[in-house]
């Protein structure tokens, strides 16, 4: 029997709602003894059970993994990860020789808070953001494997630096299932390289396929900048959908690196690339008039709400910046990542930067986060990435 977490009066509503979190301040008190990342059992004011997740110390003291009163085993787990590879299925994401690339469980969009799992060919990158979690993940691996079965042959398990580190769990980077060396995976058609060990996320942003896949389409006979280029993954759909040229901008060298190996993945020897190890402000500073198409896919500038000012301001500084810059009649794909940041914040940004570059600004398309990485509908808190495609006179 679970140890058991007591509400207090009137502070179930949120999980009546199905809403997968437990705040701290709604907590009367616990029993004894529950250490951080154990399964527990929610208890009301009225003393019935509501809920059963995992107990963290922190302003989220229970991330719920079930409303219904059920232990949390193998047989979870398996039914668990076999609803979210029907609903790839059923989304023609998973299964396709063209893409063997996609993020499998999204945390609660998938219902089950502080995991991702993210599939590369024939290797899931699972990561872990809970304790509880972290404490699961033998279980929850071969539960994984059983169910994905030919699917996958190898489970690199990536949670260094998305754990809590005060809870001094030691965690390390490494293959807790097979240990292949393949690291080319399939996007849409075109190979990529990811980087389990060091790269960010698990390798790869897996959530923007979608909007790369768009960009492709205005990508002909275009001028294109990817600032904030990661692996290139705009680069080589912007190349693949004949693009003039195509330059990509990172800060990191690592990053710039591995865009150049995947671009001569798909295009070896094209001289219509070339990357650039900069500044993303300091390179458009310098940019002059020559680009006609902008892809500004920025790291969250905002992780907390108390960056949230500074983050707009960063959002609008940027965009601007590719206003001023961008060649008449260009296009300007900008993202933000940030959680904190809403789809109402983003426009706001953008629409200040439009106005401090006195440019005419027309909306092409609103992105979002692709189907893979689902909104769980009672977890609104789940819809994070937001994006803009611009026309600029």
């Amino acid at each position: 029997m679970y140890k058991q977490i007591y509400l207090k009066k009137g502070k179930e509503e949120s999980l009546r709602r199905f809403h997968p979190w437990v705040f701290s301040g709604a907590i009367h008190h616990a029993d004894e003894g529950i250490g951080e990342g154990e399964t527990v059992r929610v208890i009301t004011g009225e003393g019935k059970f509501i809920a059963v997740g995992h107990y963290q110390i922190g302003a989220i003291a229970v991330r719920v993994l079930s409303f219904s009163d059920c232990a949390i085993d193998a047989g979870f787990w398996r039914s668990q990860f076999r609803a979210a590879l029907q609903m790839r299925i059923a989304i023609g994401v998973a299964g396709s020789p063209e893409n063997n690339t996609y993020r499998l469980v999204h945390g609660e969009g998938d219902f089950l808070p502080g995991l991702v799992v993210d599939v590369y060919g024939k290797t899931a990158v699972m990561q872990a953001h809970s304790v509880g979690m972290h404490l699961c993940r033998e279980e929850a691996v071969q539960a994984l494997v059983e169910v994905m079965e030919q699917r996958i042959e190898n489970v690199y398990y990536k949670s260094e630096t998305t754990l809590p580190f005060k809870a001094e769990l030691g965690q390390e980077n490494g293959f807790i299932y097979g240990g292949g060396s393949d690291n080319t995976a399939v996007e849409n058609g075109l190979k990529f390289r990811v980087d389990w060990l060091k790269g960010q996320k698990t390798g790869f942003f897996v959530d923007q396929r979608e909007n790369r896949a768009l960009l492709e389409r205005y990508a002909k006979g275009r001028h294109v900048l990817n600032m904030f280029c990661y692996t290139g993954g705009f680069s080589f759909y912007a190349l693949r959908g004949g693009a003039q040229l195509v330059h990509s901008v990172d800060s990191s060298a690592k990053a710039i690196e591995l865009t150049r190996q995947n671009v001569e993945l798909n295009f070896p020897g094209d001289k219509r690339h070339e990357a650039f190890c900069e500044d993303a402000f300091k390179y458009l500073e310098q940019a002059g008039g020559r680009y006609d198409l902008i892809i500004l896919d920025p790291p969250a500038f905002a992780k907390h709400r108390a960056a949230l000012h500074n983050a707009l301001k960063g959002y609008t500084r940027l965009n601007m910046k590719a206003f001023e810059k961008i060649k008449p009649g260009g296009i300007v794909f900008t993202f933000s990542c940030s959680q904190v940041v809403t789809k109402d914040h983003f426009r706001n940004a953008v629409f200040t930067a439009a106005a401090m570059a006195g440019r005419k600004v027309r909306i092409l398309h609103q992105l979002h986060q692709p189907a893979d990485h689902p909104v769980n509908i009672y977890h609104p808190e789940g819809e994070y990435l937001k994006g803009l495609v611009l026309y600029v006179e």
